[in-house]
């Protein structure tokens, strides 16, 4: 006979995929900041 046991939660924050995926959201969200700091930087050299 089988028994009844509750679903497991889809997201584990133990997980090391959940990790990973953090840490490429955070590299991502530096590089566009980094990006926009830079395309700034050439913008004010090319003024003066």
């Amino acid at each position: 006979m089988t028994t009844h046991r509750a679903p497991k939660p889809l997201a584990d924050p133990n997980r090391p995929v959940e990790r990973a995926v953090t840490a490429a959201l955070v590299l991502a969200v530096l590089a566009g900041v980094g990006w926009i700091a830079g395309m700034l930087y050439t913008v004010a050299g090319w003024s003066m």
